[in-house]
């Protein structure tokens, strides 16, 4: 159990616990050796004695270490101590969109299209490289109160299925934004995200999820079947544009549904348009799984018409005292409202300013720019390894270089330490995903290689130990350097039938596995028993060619001769 004040790897010590999940726990800790605050994600102990689940875990972080975007949480590192098994994530500082929705219920339309906008983009650079994330729900997206958001748990969350669906402390969660395919248990594709996100923009828009139920069986089932609530009931105002979105994303038929997070995202970046306000409804080009065709019900015109009264020039009367009032009123309200919206904010208002390019400066040489230009400049100066920048110029700002912000902010400076060296470990022993992932997030190039071992049999079951490395404990590489793994060579040998004990039988069935062509021969003999072998002419440990043939020899006992009888003398 992960308790404060333990330390991960000697290095991540632990602040407090920020959340459980079905497969791992997450923890807030401060990294001794970059002093900064870190996410640590570790598989829950129950699981990290199961291999296909700490594998999973493993190979899902190696996949998602190679993502880098400004939506998608940043990793760390990726490693195993003493039998915790964990991934160390950027820390974002700020809410979950769970949590904003229970505090505010439904979001802006603008805010939406913002947020929407980002997690598309987001994750169209995951579905870029192929990865799916399984598991997009409001939990696993954080907002940063700058409004930036960030995607977590990125290809964490385990593929359900039927039997999972009853797990409801794990799959609750998840199974409001489930897609039908998922349900049925057909497995995850990239369009299996954009239902989810659908659902969540759904949410986000109407404060409310479309499907509720008992259970996850029951909200699962209407994943399935029952059609999306319409958002127009929910929204009278809203676009139609925005409407076709949702539409599109929570088809129930991939088919139906963008083709990627990527479609999604320029058609969102439309969508407010005012020529798209009014558009067509989409209408699904194939055939909604499970569902019949959806049924418009005609617009029910009221026939009965209102009889206007006529006004009698008696029953208006203009009162000349009051329009004067009335004049008077209205003259100091306008006058208030242009003091208000237009002289108080000309006399206040604050000057905005581009931050300029200091890179490449000394600190006294950008804090004087900055200063005559009115900036304020904090006392704190971050630093930064750049293969570009010598040690001691600067490299950026915080806020950066280039942003228009206001007169009087201040501004921090980001000098650079110089080229950052990565030293390189012996890591023969180690495992290989473990190892690949921390030096691809090192900025190394990782390549896998395959090497010849004396006895196969040995590395059985270890397929994924390094057991070599091209550069030597010590090295000093840089970003972008290559470095090669070398892991054993693992294939099918001949065994020693012999010292074994093997039958004839046996070898028939091994020649069958192996598509062995099998040359028997017999041989007489008291010192082994029938029917096992005597020799074979390939060596044991030699690697097994399908084709080849196999000569082995089998013991057969010895004929035994029988004795003619002697013939008896005849007595003279």
């Amino acid at each position: 159990m992960i308790v404060k004040g333990q330390k991960i790897n000697n290095r991540y010590e632990i602040i407090k616990l920020l959340g459980e999940g079905g497969m791992a726990n997450v923890y807030l800790a401060f990294d001794t050796i970059l002093e900064r605050k870190v996410a640590v994600k570790v598989l829950r102990g129950d699981l990290a004695n199961d291999d296909k689940f700490v594998r999973r875990f493993q190979r899902e972080a190696l996949a998602a270490s190679s993502l880098s975007h400004p939506n998608i949480v940043e990793m760390y590192d990726v490693g195993e101590d003493d039998g915790n098994f964990y991934i160390v994530m950027e820390y974002i500082e700020g809410k979950n969109l769970k949590q904003l929705i229970k505090k505010r219920g439904s979001l802006t339309l603008a805010e939406v299209v913002d947020i929407m906008n980002q997690l598309t983009d987001g994750l169209a650079h995951a579905h870029d490289s192929y990865i799916i994330h399984r598991d997009i729900k409001p939990q696993n997206i954080l907002i940063v109160d700058n409004g930036i958001v960030k995607i977590t748990d990125f290809g964490i969350a385990m593929a359900l299925n039927n039997s999972q669906l009853t797990q409801t402390n794990s799959i609750m969660g998840s199974v409001h934004y489930l897609p039908p395919e998922q349900a049925a248990g057909k497995g995850s594709t990239i369009k299996s995200d954009i239902y989810s996100l659908g659902i969540l923009m759904y949410e986000l828009l109407t404060g409310k999820l479309p499907f509720k139920g008992e259970n996850a069986v029951e909200i699962a089932l209407k994943h399935m079947k029952e059609p999306l609530p319409s958002v127009k009931k929910e929204l009278d105002n809203i676009p139609s544009s925005i409407e076709n979105i949702i539409l599109k994303a929570t088809a129930k038929n991939p088919k139906n549904r963008y083709n990627d997070a990527r479609e999604m995202h320029y058609d969102l970046k439309t969508a407010l348009d005012q020529e798209r306000k009014n558009e067509k409804r989409y209408v699904y080009k194939y055939l909604e799984q499970d569902l019949e065709d959806t049924k418009v019900l005609p617009v029910i015109k009221d026939n009965q018409e209102e009889i206007a009264k006529p006004i009698k020039d008696d029953d208006y009367k203009p009162n000349k005292k009051l329009f004067v009032i009335l004049g008077s009123l209205l003259s100091l309200l306008v006058i208030a409202i242009l003091t208000v919206f237009f002289i108080i904010p000309s006399l206040t208002k604050v000057t905005d300013l581009k931050i300029p390019d200091v890179s490449n400066m000394t600190i006294k040489e950008a804090e004087e720019i900055l200063i005559d230009l009115g900036f304020e400049i904090s006392l704190d100066i971050e630093e930064i390894s750049s293969d570009s920048i010598k040690e001691g110029k600067i490299v950026n700002t915080k806020p950066a270089i280039g942003r228009t912000i206001k007169k009087g902010t201040v501004v921090t400076l980001i000098k650079s330490t110089g080229i950052s060296y990565i030293i390189i470990d012996d890591y023969i022993g180690e495992d290989i995903i473990t190892i690949k992932t921390r030096l691809l997030l090192k900025g190394l190039n990782v390549l896998e290689e395959k090497k010849d071992v004396d006895d196969v049999r040995e590395y059985r079951g270890k397929e994924n130990i390094i057991i070599d490395q091209s550069r030597e404990a010590g090295s000093k590489l840089e970003s972008g350097d290559l470095i090669i793994l070398y892991l054993p060579n693992i294939y099918d040998v001949y065994p020693d039938m012999v010292a074994e004990g093997w039958t004839l039988s046996d070898v028939e069935n091994f020649a069958e596995e192996y598509d062995i062509t099998l040359n028997i021969e017999y041989q007489e003999t008291t010192e082994v028993l029938p029917g096992h072998i005597i020799s074979q002419n390939r060596n044991p440990n030699d690697p097994i060619v399908s084709g080849i043939v196999l000569r082995i020899v089998v013991a057969i006992l010895p004929e035994i001769e029988e004795e003619e009888p002697e013939e008896e003398l005849e007595e003279e």
